[in-house]
């Protein structure tokens, strides 16, 4: 589904990833852990296509589609999907009308007529159940005046809301009490499927406790120094990435 092949990445001429390759097949869930700096974030701002990154080399295909030649808007279309790290705050957009227009705009983009307004609400209140979000939220503006865990959540539920096919959670475990991940973990493994793939951010293994991947990768200096299973991120717990850093010396 993904594959990103010796991906170079500079922002104002600082280099932050070196080289970096990675296939996700469908239906997979990929887990990337590394220390703050290592190039994570980074990655994963590139495949969305965020701005303000150079790319010097590499390539990143999408379904055999080179992402690098799209805007954002064109790969969301396509079914990528980010959960930020740090959701932003959108005072004077009501969560349901932002939500409503964001959905409507990528039906129309791939030829699909979009919903009416009360289609478009019996949808939306099956899906915040995915992520037990109070509905009284949703009147609201977009994530005005929202706790830490309201703001993860309201992003799993955009996930849930437009259905993508490939999901980068970026760090969506930061700042995260244990009722709150359980509940965000919840929400995004109803959404796993078989046509569906997931890449999964973060610096702990907790995360993954709940959210189990597939294959567990360690990003050292921005490339991937090694690869396994899920018994990788217990290892990394116990070990720390120090053991990692020296192993690849």
């Amino acid at each position: 589904m993904l594959e990103v092949k010796d991906l170079h990445v500079e922002v104002e001429g600082k280099k932050i990833l070196n080289g970096l390759t990675l296939k996700i097949g469908a239906g997979e869930v990929h887990a990337i852990m590394g220390v703050n700096g290592s190039g994570k974030s980074t990655l994963a701002s590139v495949i969305a296509g965020k701005d303000g990154y150079e790319i010097t080399k590499g390539t990143i295909l999408f379904e055999g589609k080179d992402l690098l030649e799209m805007e954002a808007e064109e790969r969301a279309h396509l079914g990528l999907f980010l959960a930020f790290q740090y959701p932003v705050e959108l005072p004077g957009v009501l969560s349901s009308y932002f939500l409503r227009t964001a959905f409507n705009a990528t039906r129309e983009a791939r030829g699909e007529a979009p919903l009416s307004v009360v289609e478009f609400s019996k949808y939306l209140k099956e899906r915040a159940s995915f992520v037990e979000m109070d509905e009284e939220l949703l009147k609201r503006a977009v994530n005005d005046g929202f706790s830490g865990g309201e703001k993860k959540r309201n992003e799993i539920l955009q996930m849930a809301v437009l259905d993508p096919r490939f999901c980068i959670l970026d760090e969506t475990d930061s700042g995260l009490d244990i009722d709150a991940l359980q509940i965000v973990a919840r929400g995004v493994n109803k959404l796993r499927a078989a046509n569906k793939s997931f890449l999964v951010i973060t610096h702990y293994q907790r995360l993954l406790n709940y959210i189990v991947p597939d294959f567990v990768h360690v990003m050292i200096d921005g490339k991937i120094v090694k690869s396994g299973g899920k018994e990788l991120a217990l290892e990394l717990e116990e070990k720390g990435y120090t053991w990692v850093r020296e192993n690849v010396a």
